[in-house]
């Protein structure tokens, strides 16, 4: 569903649970699509000692750097089991190597039964995960002051209050504006981005880093929904003196994920997928404004006890991928005024950056999605505005629009330039800065979470505490 309107101790929560989750076996999970989940990764083709061979050299670069150790988590599945697979006669849709999973097709029924049956496919017996939290630390104050001036360097024309209620120009001012930094966005589409001029500027930089569909299994994304365009557009959308994106230097993959048709638990799969090959590709970002809780087949849909960050298979693709040393920002959701009013899966994770949307006035949008999380976990993170927020139409000139999955993209590009000026942080460090510059840190609630962050302070913020660290290392 797509809206419209040492490092590891900073996963966050804190107590010790087991969870159920349809990830952990195979299943049918929409008319003639299955997921089978393998038992192991044996007679797999690539080693843990040679992950050059699967994991790019930035990929590489992002663990050594995060010392972050490669595992069999990352091999890809097991050639020889997918093979098998597609012998019986099944299609394999998409492959999943954190789930050690595939998705497949098959109009002939008597298949599934006779994979169930394999010794090396999991069966349909659910199973118990557990999963340690850290405890989170007493909250304390920032004393350090962000900048309150509105100076800016940039014409940002339209998209100027946008930009400056996140105190990023700051920032801008000082040249940082995403560049180094690769996000991959995962959505619906991206109709046009290879023609618009809003865009000219990430083509004739070459910040278009690729492009890949994983639900048509192409790499052509410009002919499709226009969501991802959209969202795109509040990163890195160019137009000097009509309207600039909050990153606008960024380098992006577009992977399409999202199948407008339908809504089913595939197209979690495919945002795993998809998230396994951004990883793969050695970017440091994803942003996703997609959210999935109520499928087509209500037996699949989620509830909101489900909500507690160890149950959606996006949830648990979102949270690997953290693990990974990934910055992962994802949209709240817009069911703030309907029954369900709560986050949705990704969302829910320990680790991702789920963003609420405020009006102009800096009040919450009676849309955005509330917290908590179902185990008792603050969400939103963070916020920005999204209520008549300026996008890129399909012409490619500015408009209005509402939605979270506006909001999310633009706090995410100014992620992105809070990262290249402290490039020596992890994800999780950037994370706690912009909870920590949160107006709401403090005293966070359900709707507005820590609250609008400061970029500025947060910025700063991650200064200091570096000076710091420094200072009692040289004693």
């Amino acid at each position: 569903m797509f809206y419209k309107i040492n490092f590891l101790t900073k996963i966050l929560c804190f107590t010790l649970f087991f969870a159920y989750s349809p990830s952990l076996f195979s299943q049918k999970i929409a008319p003639d699509i299955y997921v089978i989940k393998f038992k192991d990764k044996k007679h797999n083709i690539y080693h843990t000692d040679k992950p050059e061979e699967f994991l790019s050299a930035e990929a590489l670069e992002r663990r050594k750097r995060f010392s972050i150790p490669v595992t069999s988590e990352d091999l890809p599945v097991s050639k020889a089991y997918m093979d098998k697979i597609e012998d019986m006669g099944f299609q394999i849709y998409a492959t999943s190597k954190w789930l050690n999973s595939v998705l497949v097709f098959s109009k002939d029924s008597t298949l599934w039964s006779k994979a169930q049956k394999l010794d090396f496919v999991a069966s349909e017996s659910p199973k118990k995960k557990s999963k340690k939290r850290t405890k989170l630390s007493r909250r304390k104050k920032i004393n350090i002051e962000g900048t309150q001036e509105d100076h800016c360097n940039l014409k940002y024309g339209k998209s100027k209050r946008q930009i400056t209620m996140l105190h990023l120009e700051n920032l801008h001012n000082k040249g940082y504006l995403g560049e180094g930094i690769r996000i991959a966005l995962l959505d619906a589409g991206f109709y046009n981005v290879d023609s618009i001029t809003g865009f000219d500027s990430l083509r004739t930089n070459k910040q278009i880093l690729g492009t890949k569909d994983f639900v048509d299994r192409e790499n052509e994304v410009y002919r499709n929904g226009s969501h991802g365009m959209n969202a795109l557009s509040t990163i890195a959308g160019y137009i000097p003196g009509k309207f600039i994106g909050s990153a606008p230097k960024a380098s992006f993959w577009l992977l399409r994920t999202e199948d407008g048709k339908s809504e089913t638990p595939a197209e979690e799969y495919y945002w795993a997928a998809a998230a396994e090959f951004a990883d793969s590709c050695g970017v440091d970002m994803i942003h996703s404004s997609l959210g999935y809780n109520n499928f087509d087949d209500k037996n699949l849909s989620y509830t909101y006890s489900d909500m507690n960050g160890d149950i959606a298979i996006s949830t648990i693709a979102a949270d690997i991928a953290a693990s990974k040393g990934i910055l992962v920002t994802i949209s709240a959701g817009n069911e703030g005024n309907d029954p369900w009013k709560y986050i949705s899966a990704p969302a829910d994770a320990d680790s991702v950056l789920a963003v609420g949307a405020v009006n102009m006035d800096g009040s919450i949008a009676r849309f955005s999605s509330h917290g908590p999380t179902s185990d008792g976990r603050i969400k939103p993170d963070a916020l920005a505005h999204g209520s008549f927020v300026f996008v890129l139409g399909k012409k490619g000139k500015p408009r209005l629009a509402s939605g979270t999955s506006f909001s999310a993209p633009l706090l995410a590009g100014a992620v992105a330039c809070l990262w290249q000026a402290n490039p020596e942080c992890s994800n999780m460090e950037i994370i706690e800065a912009i909870q920590k510059s949160g107006k709401r840190y403090l005293k966070p609630d359900s709707k507005y979470g820590y609250g609008l962050p400061n970029i500025d302070k947060a910025d700063k913020y991650l200064k200091s505490k570096k000076k710091k660290e420094g200072k009692r290392k040289r004693l």
